[in-house]
């Protein structure tokens, strides 16, 4: 009868332990969507004639992580808005989208604030590769398609402010 007995709580005490383990869990995502930070203003102007294209609200990317996640798990920003990378340094740059879910204009800025290149209507997901035609310290990732509507071209000169 003891043996029954302690068998009987044994078998009580798997049972509850196991099904402690078979409860629902709170479902936990592991990237969940970023939403916009102003953390500045910036200012696109012509270069010939120093008349202002456009001014957008700019989240700043200046540190490793943010530089590597950039715009990536975000379902869109308002063309009002872009996204600031700053670099400790001047050099060929490339850009890709990977699980970015929105398309881009990628606009590279050399370390005089000029427009050096744009890679134009940038896919979503796209894993290639979108090198800068030449050196870069900035880029401006912008809704795709806004660069066009701007009229926005190499030379063109970029000013910034920061909220801090």
């Amino acid at each position: 009868m003891k043996k029954a007995i302690i068998l009987l709580v044994s078998i009580v005490l798997t049972s509850a332990v196991f099904s402690c383990k078979d409860k629902p869990t709170e479902q936990k995502s592991i990237t969940k969507e970023v939403s916009f930070t102003k953390e500045g203003e910036l200012t696109l102007k012509k270069a010939e004639t120093d008349s202002i294209i456009t001014t957008l609200d700019i989240e700043i990317a200046d540190d490793e992580y943010q530089t590597q996640t950039g715009l990536m798990y975000r379902k869109g920003m308002l063309d009002s808005q872009g996204m600031l990378f700053i670099f400790e340094d001047s050099r060929p740059r490339s850009f890709y989208m990977k699980n970015t879910e929105f398309g881009l204009d990628i606009i590279y800025i050399n370390s005089d604030k000029l427009i050096v290149s744009i890679q134009k209507n940038a896919k979503p997901m796209d894993p290639t590769s979108l090198p800068s035609e030449g050196i870069a310290q900035y880029v401006l990732e912008v809704n795709d398609g806004l660069s066009d509507v701007w009229g926005l071209e190499k030379g063109d000169v970029v000013a910034w402010r920061t909220d801090n």
